[in-house]
């Protein structure tokens, strides 16, 4: 296939260099600054630097940007996108975009499939990406009422590329489940990371500290779209966390020892039972 990534940071970058990798497909990259192309092209990331009008001649097209630039460039260049090419995204969340990616999708004769890759580090910009970043990792599938074969094309391209589990869901599960599983411990890192002892951690800090920090390396202006785009479902799982420290607070500002090794343990008990 030809296969166009708009946008070539990490995520972008690592798609064209695990196709590269692992596949035939001809990359085309399009960036909205040149260094990334420069850099791509320069050691054979992608085949060839591209522009909007190469759209028309694209298999699948790949949008490695923010969420609200992923729309805004698909409704732009709308047009020169083929009936029957399939364009995905690579977007954190999903109930705010999919309705109308799949509109633009009906309007203009191609086929949208959702996808999020599962994967990332703390650093950003291509020279970040990496071939292997996909390697054993999730790739979450929202079909978006596309086709199986359009569905199936996604799904198998994924499992060349390395990612070691596809799931399938819908915008509104998606969007619950990360949530929980990547939002919130941002959420939770950047606001751990504001202590007054944070600057003096050296010297008394080891694993606890760098697993929980970890994250709070991060690239605010994406973050505060995604948190904004999906602010229900984080909010709610913020309300969960709040609760569940306030559990713990008020025992241990009761000093009631007991009560504090209950939910102790039930917090063992949980990631016992889950096998983690």
């Amino acid at each position: 296939m030809n296969i166009i990534i708009s946008g070539l940071g990490i995520i972008g970058g690592s798609y064209a260099k695990a196709l590269k990798k692992y596949t035939d497909h001809h990359i085309i990259g399009i960036n909205r600054s040149p260094e990334p192309l420069r850099q791509a092209l320069e050691c054979s990331a992608i085949d060839e630097i591209g522009s909007p009008e190469d759209l028309k001649r694209a298999d699948m097209i790949i949008l490695g940007t923010f969420p609200e630039a992923a729309v805004s460039f698909t409704e732009e260049y709308a047009h020169l996108i083929p009936k029957g090419c399939i364009v995905t995204d690579t977007c954190g969340i999903k109930s705010q975009i999919c309705p109308r990616m799949v509109q633009l999708a009906k309007e203009n004769g191609f086929t949208f499939v959702g996808v999020h890759p599962m994967a990332g580090k703390e650093t950003n910009g291509f020279a970040s990406s990496d071939a292997d970043l996909f390697v054993g990792a999730s790739c979450i599938v929202v079909p978006c009422g596309a086709e199986e074969a359009a569905v199936e094309t996604v799904s198998r391209l994924a499992e060349k590329i390395g990612f070691g589990r596809v799931v399938y869901t819908t915008p509104e599960q998606h969007d619950r489940m990360i949530a929980f599983t990547s939002q919130i411990p941002h959420v939770l890192a950047c606001a751990y990371v504001r202590s007054p002892c944070c600057p003096a951690h050296r010297g008394f800090s080891a694993g606890s500290y760098r697993d929980v920090s970890r994250v709070a390396h991060i690239n605010e202006k994406l973050w505060a779209e995604l948190f904004t785009e999906n602010r229900e479902a984080l909010l709610s799982e913020i309300d969960e966390l709040t609760k569940n420290l306030g559990e713990i607070r008020s025992a241990l500002e009761k000093g009631d020892r007991q009560e504090l090794e209950e939910l102790l343990a039930k917090s063992r008990r949980i990631k016992e039972e889950l096998g983690e």
